[in-house]
């Protein structure tokens, strides 16, 4: 039960970060996940780093210029805390749905459903069926990686962190990001989605990111038959201006390591653009 958990709160940020539709790109966005911030103000360098949320191990890797970055860092700062026993309670609480799934779901929604279970994970609707559908979506998305011993980067950051005795922050919290997914889809646009999730486009996703390629990740993530515009503003654009009214003052005060999924970085409203828009340089780190 624990391990479903685990699952269920990485899938948030995962999905989060990687389901939006395109938008238009301000400038050509260069071939890296690290992102070094100053100017401004501040009398220290912070660090944006895009994450893939999780990867099979063999394909897991942390730069050396990202470890030197995280090293330099004082703080850490994820999406959500998940250091914060407070937060992982409420994952627990999140994952089981308010009623089953064969009482929320329409007759035509569960046989869709089942179909995907049983061709993803060899599961039936029956076996979660007191799970939230986000759960669900959870388990059946991380199998489109196509292993078992899958590595969650920020997890790996936090036991960093813990290990250098640096404080740990999130730029939100789990109860605001699941009112943010139940705002913006409906049951059938999420079982529609796990429809569409294939190997093939992880694969991709995973080679983009092994290449640091931001714009192509930014790319292969977006898709309108994931999402409407409505759903975009809602899981991204908004999102993102949330995140850069909070860290200007977070930076001011120490020099932080932002880690969050990689979707976030690009496009018009992209955190890249919005803290270059409020007088900040926002530069790559680019591999020597």
């Amino acid at each position: 039960m624990k391990n479903i958990f685990n699952l269920f709160a990485v899938f948030l940020m995962m999905f989060l970060g990687s389901k939006m539709i395109a938008q238009s790109e301000p400038m050509k966005t260069e071939d890296s996940l690290l992102w070094e911030v100053s100017g401004n103000g501040l009398s220290k360098p912070s660090y944006l780093y895009g994450t893939i949320h999780m990867i099979c191990s063999s394909d897991y890797f942390l730069s050396d210029k990202t470890k030197k970055a995280f090293e330099a860092s004082e703080k850490l700062v994820l999406e959500i805390n998940v250091a914060d026993p407070k937060e992982f309670s409420e994952m627990q609480q999140l994952a089981m749905g308010k009623e089953p799934l064969s009482k929320k779901l329409s007759p035509e929604q569960l046989n869709k459903l089942e179909a995907i279970l049983k061709k993803t994970t060899g599961m039936s609707v029956k076996q979660v069926d007191s799970f939230n559908l986000l759960t669900v979506m959870s388990l059946i998305s991380m199998k489109t990686f196509g292993c078992l011993d899958l590595k969650f980067y920020e997890m790996e950051f936090t036991e960093q962190a813990k290990k250098r005795n640096i404080e740990i922050g999130g730029l939100e919290t789990v109860k605001s990001q699941f009112a943010i997914l139940e705002g913006a889809y409906t049951n059938d646009e999420m079982i529609n989605m796990l429809d569409e999730s294939t190997l093939e486009e992880t694969d991709k996703l995973v080679s983009e990111y092994k290449s640091e390629n931001v714009k192509g990740m930014y790319d292969v993530a977006t898709d309108i038959k994931y999402t409407s515009n409505k759903t975009k503003k809602i899981i991204l654009d908004e999102r993102n201006v949330n995140w850069v009214k909070i860290m200007p003052d977070l930076m001011k005060k120490q020099s932080v390591f932002f880690a969050f999924g990689s979707a976030h970085l690009a496009g018009e409203f992209g955190v890249i653009n919005l803290l270059r828009n409020l007088g900040y340089t926002v530069k790559p780190v680019l591999n020597k």
